[in-house]
């Protein structure tokens, strides 16, 4: 049985040597054969140098070196495309998912036999209360507008089998929700629950952009149910303006004396009923704007070179 462990990076020079030791002391003393893959992700400083020195130290090392940034899911994509082993963990370099709880993953799909190993958090260290509230309710929005059902509370930290990882491989969209697609993907998945440490150094590379970027992905990846939520949206707000429609003449006939014709109100449905067109037109743009780029058929991501 052989191990590999999945590991994009993108500018973790002040993490990287001590995520090296600690996988490398989990992985040495619980398995004879196993391989990291750290996927440099266009990094900006001396990720690259620092993989390749340590290198030098661990050969199960392999370094896939992307020609520029492509974001953390490629990223995650190219290190399962290269990866060999039976089983394949997936992690961040910043330490805030414990390489420790890698061999109760791999006990867990071996006793119970099974394809993919989630992990839960019970509770995320070194968060705001602004990325904890926010994180808590995306997954039960992403869940209650999604037609495939999400595990809660989950990231991509997980262990997935040789035959989850071949399936994925087959799969040719570029713009990847990974964790969900792997829900959707199926098989026999099972949830071991941590505690989420906080990072080791340095800071988050996902700012609030990217964060919303992800959020938007994850919500109209597997739902056509914005959609359909806009079309109902229009099909109220019509009825409201017949009926609105409908009490003004009532009242022009019969309380001819309080009936007042103003231009407010007109002013105020027409910049009302133009935001709705244009929330409505902003959520088909978002789903054009998805099939614009997988029609395109650019690759996923680059490798510029393995070592």
């Amino acid at each position: 049985m052989k191990i590999s462990i999945v590991v994009p990076c993108y500018n973790e020079a002040e993490v990287i040597t001590e995520t090296n030791q600690r996988l490398n002391s989990v992985l040495s003393a619980h398995f004879t054969q196993y391989e990291i893959l750290y996927i440099n992700d266009g990094s900006q400083d001396n990720t690259k140098a620092k993989i390749l020195e340590l290198k030098d130290h661990f050969p199960q090392i392999k370094l896939i070196d992307l020609s520029r940034n492509f974001g953390h899911q490629p990223a995650v994509s190219a290190g399962i495309k290269f990866a060999q082993g039976d089983y394949i963990i997936i992690i961040d370099a910043d330490l805030q998912d414990p390489p420790e709880l890698i061999p109760d993953m791999v006990s867990m799909a071996q006793s119970m036999s099974a394809n993919v190993v989630y992990a839960v958090r019970e509770s995320r260290q070194g968060d705001t209360w602004f990325k904890k509230i926010t994180a808590k309710y995306f997954y039960r929005i992403v869940n209650a507008l999604s037609e495939t059902k999400l595990p809660l509370d989950t990231g991509d930290f997980r262990l997935i089998d040789r035959k989850v990882a071949d399936v994925f491989n087959q799969i040719e969209e570029k713009q990847k929700y990974i964790r969900g697609l792997i829900s959707w993907i199926g098989f026999y998945q099972v949830p071991i629950k941590y505690h989420r440490e906080e990072r080791f150094a340095g800071s988050s590379h996902y700012p609030l952009s990217k964060m919303i970027q992800f959020a938007m992905r994850g919500m109209l990846y597997f739902s056509k149910k914005p959609l359909t939520l806009a079309t109902n949206i229009g099909l109220i707000l019509v009825l409201i303006s017949v009926l609105l429609l409908i009490a003004q003449f009532v009242k022009w006939i019969f309380f001819p004396a309080t009936f007042v014709l103003g231009w407010l109100s007109i002013y105020g449905a027409i910049v009302f009923f133009g935001g709705i067109q244009l929330l409505t037109i902003g959520i088909l743009g978002a789903y054009i704007g998805s099939i614009f780029d997988e029609i395109k058929n650019r690759p996923e991501y680059i490798v510029n070179q393995v070592i």
